[in-house]
């Protein structure tokens, strides 16, 4: 049967018209808004509108000046004194960068100016409720910093200068960068996430160029131009084109590198395990609660964690005087020994080391072992004959390789303070590990 051209047009051309035209008040805003520059040492030119002008303005986000982005990683890198503000601002302008490729493509699902805003706010805002120090205090029992950051977006200040200066949503915003938020089948806060959390997603492509430019290394640089190029859309969420191959593998060696040379350096390494050992046995032992670890600022940190607090809090105040201690064993870690998997439980570990302590013959011990991280490649490849895993690309990042990288990369060492390292002497416990 012929459908009539007149009533094709009724019930479809409207559409695509309506379709049409939010993307291209989309890209007018992009393009033509943001037009306040704010000097940046990585990315020269970083532009905001004036909405966004006073969002960054707002006690919460100036805050950030205060997190170093890499903690103790100065007391190596002298040059690594940068902040999550500057971070933020960062991922906001790549993030800027990458919503106006995809909206430009004509894959890309349908987008609202609100929800382009409310991405954007969320690029901007995704370290609010960060803690202080990196990640000293990143597996402890508290809320992950995205809870925390969606917390701060949906109260005042923010969410009343997101929702009245810029036009997003608070709402929105939050769920974007908080996980635990349902989304509610919206599809915007889907894509969005996709691209704020994922293998070449903004957050990653700032934070190795910013912590290489810093830390005065290379391994971290990436050729983001090419990189954002071959970002495409996917189904609900986003992809690379088969030219892109390349760009992941970048971004993964890259990230290798920067684990192994600048964030789990054995230095970086015993003064986030100083610093955790404090706070772990100040939590067990009831001198400070979880609420007392939130909204605080280095200085905050140091400040308020003192030994006249907690005598194990001394640990806090050494770090800060780079008076760390000594490293005198090594090993890989391993799934497979049952006391490695245990001793991954941080209220095990502070038990372990008291029993130890004694029968090594030092006055105190620290077991360092490092988080899990994953090298993620669940990123679809776009192609002309159809879409692929990237694992099953002609990439030479293959699954066992990726899984590869973690288990080179994570020791487990064993610290003492330097007075002792004459006096250690392997217990049976430490033999054991």
């Amino acid at each position: 049967m012929r459908i009539d051209s007149s009533i094709h047009d009724l019930y479809y051309t409207p559409k695509s018209l309506r379709e049409k035209k939010l993307k291209e008040s989309i890209l007018k805003h992009l393009n033509s808004d943001y037009t306040e520059p704010i000097r940046d040492p990585r990315w020269q030119n970083i532009f905001l509108s004036a909405g966004f002008k006073s969002l960054v303005s707002l006690e919460p986000f100036q805050n950030l000046a205060g997190i170093k982005q890499l903690g103790p990683a100065y007391h190596v890198y002298p040059g690594a004194t940068h902040t999550r503000l500057s971070h933020s601002l960062g991922v906001f302008h790549l993030a800027k960068r990458i919503i106006s490729q995809l909206v430009g493509n004509p894959d890309c699902i349908p987008l609202t100016l609100e929800g382009v805003k409310s991405f954007l706010c969320a690029a901007l805002l995704h370290d609010l409720g960060h803690f202080p120090y990196a990640h000293s205090l990143k597996d402890l029992p508290l809320k992950d910093h995205e809870v925390l950051t969606g917390e701060i977006i949906l109260r005042e200040p923010v969410s009343g200068c997101i929702k009245n200066n810029i036009g997003a949503s608070p709402q929105k915003t939050a769920a974007i960068v908080n996980f635990e938020m349902p989304d509610n089948g919206d599809p915007e806060i889907i894509f969005f996430r996709s691209i704020l959390s994922g293998v070449l997603d903004p957050d990653k492509l700032d934070y190795l160029n910013r912590d290489a430019f810093f830390c005065g290394v290379p391994y971290g640089i990436q050729d983001t131009d090419f990189a954002i190029s071959k970002i495409v859309p996917a189904g609900k969420g986003i992809g690379i084109n088969a030219q892109g191959i390349s760009a992941v593998e970048n971004v993964l060696f890259s990230k290798y590198l920067m684990y192994r040379t600048v964030y789990w350096h054995k230095t970086v390494r015993i003064a986030t395990a100083m610093i955790k050992k404090a706070v772990i046995t100040s939590l067990l032992d009831g001198v400070i609660s979880n609420q007392d670890l939130y909204g605080l600022t280095d200085n905050d940190f140091f400040s308020g964690f003192t030994e006249k607090r907690s005598p194990v809090m001394k640990l806090i105040d050494m770090v800060n005087r780079r008076s760390l201690y000594k490293c005198v064993l090594e090993i890989p870690f391993s799934t497979h020994n049952p006391l490695h998997t245990e001793l991954c439980n941080l209220e095990r570990r502070i038990d372990f080391e008291k029993t130890e302590t004694g029968d090594s013959g030092c006055t105190d011990l620290i077991v360092d072992i490092p988080e899990p991280i994953s090298f993620e490649v669940n990123l679809p490849v776009v192609s002309a004959s159809g879409t692929i895993s990237y694992l099953d690309s002609e990439s030479v990042f293959s699954g066992p390789v990726v899984e590869g990288f973690t288990e080179s990369l994570r020791k487990i060492r064993v610290y003492v303070p330097e007075r002792d390292v004459e006096n250690f002497s392997p217990s049976d416990g430490i033999r054991a590990i």
